[in-house]
């Protein structure tokens, strides 16, 4: 008898899945990379395992934001000195580093852990539609900014 039951080395493989972000909305997308990168979206899930997948994104650039949030939404860093807080408004973020806008929205939607980081490592953002050599690493492609839909079995047809 096998001792492979359960989750095996294949249920752990990661995917390498592809997002356009053109004309998405910024945080319903953050939240699907986020489940990406988490793992939800897999049958053997857990919260204190590792287990997501890789995630491109591209065209940072045409990502939009929903109300007001392109005037009202602030960015904030501390150097750690006095008087050191940086605001950097979101229409200068948009045009100095568009990825930065989308890593930290994700970030914000995972879990504050410490696979967080790890987690976060797997996301590659561009700001364009190119992106290099992770091109030849796709497999899986989100064609409307959603998750695919699982492949249904197909049904059993009755013969006379």
């Amino acid at each position: 008898m096998s001792q492979a039951i359960g989750n095996t080395a294949l249920a752990y493989a990661r995917v390498w899945h592809h997002v356009d972000a053109s004309d998405r909305v910024l945080g319903k997308l953050a939240e699907r990379i986020a489940i990406v990168l988490m793992g939800k979206h897999k049958p053997i899930y857990d919260p204190a395992v590792d287990c997501g997948d890789y995630v491109v994104v591209t065209n940072a650039r045409k990502i939009h934001v929903s109300g007001k949030k392109a005037e009202q939404l602030v960015y904030r860093k501390h150097t750690m000195y006095p008087g050191g807080l940086k605001e950097i408004p979101y229409a200068r973020m948009m045009e100095r580093k568009p990825d930065q806008i989308i890593r930290e929205a994700v970030s914000g939607m995972l879990p504050k852990n410490k696979l967080r980081d790890r987690r976060l490592e797997r996301l590659r953002i561009f700001p364009d539609g190119d992106m290099g050599t992770f091109e030849h690493n796709i497999l899986k492609r989100w064609e409307d900014g959603t998750l695919p839909a699982r492949s249904q079995p197909a049904e059993p047809t009755s013969q006379p």
